[in-house]
């Protein structure tokens, strides 16, 4: 026999899922308590926090072949912008823009880069900040993901095959397309078939004029040029004699691009691991070209 229990009717929670958060990317309706879109699978943390202010954030890629650096890239870009409010001044919205500058300097500091970033959406570190400048009075909001080398070639193949990629890409307002100088110099040209394939995409991703990736400012960034001098003293030449694939299509078709030089450590060295093969160490840290990129792209995304 049991006691009978009187049990509160809680209805009222119910009218918290009739009212819908919408995907901040895709734009798909989730409930108020979705960790994850359903559709893209984009952190819903992203449409709360654009919610909550009064401008609209706007999107800021990332991109580059597996082993281009863009964890170590963005993780030092946002170290570097936190810690020096003369420049730019910079923001992070949400404990889980923290992430990605907390993982590469927990690592560099122990001479190691940061593991490689999962394929899996889910695992990918998101950044949405506050960015002021000097001498204009409007901040600007900014999300830029750390995604998947292997994610983003997978969606180039075969698009759709990565929704949170295709709508972030669809909605972004510039890239900084991060290319491996070291392997170009050493006469590999994967990065280099991968970043034209990447720009064929972007350049087919919208069909109407006014919507392109013509006007839109693609930052191409050769990273690791700490080991090639050459690069440093002239990204553009160094484009035109190693890529020259990529700097044609530059080009012809996006009106507003440049090409830079950047890297994050002074020295590396190089040792055989039985399980991870050569694995690269960096012996100190030395940021060159890291925040010009960014300035620049956004003084056209001003524009």
């Amino acid at each position: 026999m049991t006691k009978s229990v009187i049990q509160p009717l809680e209805s009222y929670r119910l009218a918290q899922y009739a009212v819908p958060v919408s995907c901040y990317l895709c734009e798909t309706e989730n409930t108020f308590d979705a960790e994850l879109c359903t559709h893209c699978q984009a952190p819903m943390a992203l449409a709360h926090q654009a919610k909550s202010q009064k401008i609209s954030p706007r999107l800021i890629g990332a991109l580059g072949a597996s082993g281009a650096g863009k964890t170590v890239y963005l993780g030092m870009l946002m170290d570097m912008l936190s810690r020096n409010p003369k420049r730019l001044r910079i923001m992070a919205r949400g404990a889980f823009s923290i992430t990605l500058q907390q993982t590469t300097t927990h690592w560099l500091s122990r001479c190691r880069f940061p593991d490689k970033t999962a394929s899996e959406p889910d695992r990918w570190n998101w950044v949405h900040c506050q960015v002021r400048r000097p001498k204009v009075r409007q901040p600007m909001e900014l999300i830029m993901p750390d995604m998947a080398g292997e994610a983003i070639l997978e969606e180039v193949d075969h698009p759709h095959t990565y929704r949170v990629i295709h709508s972030f890409l669809k909605k972004c307002s510039g890239v900084l397309v991060l290319v491996d100088a070291v392997e170009l110099m050493r006469g590999r040209h994967d990065h280099d078939y991968f970043t034209m394939k990447l720009l064929s995409y972007l350049a087919e991703l919208n069909v109407d004029p006014k919507q392109s990736w013509r006007k839109r400012p693609v930052a191409i960034v050769f990273t690791k040029a700490d080991q090639c001098d050459e690069c440093l003293d002239d990204p553009n030449g160094f484009a035109q004699s190693h890529a020259t694939g990529l700097w044609q299509q530059c080009h012809e078709r996006f009106d507003n691009h440049r090409f830079f030089a950047a890297s994050v450590t002074g020295a590396c060295a190089n040792y055989d691991n039985p399980r991870e093969g050569r694995v690269s160490v960096p012996l100190r840290i030395e940021p060159r070209g890291i925040v010009e990129p960014f300035e620049w792209l956004l003084e056209g995304l001003g524009k």
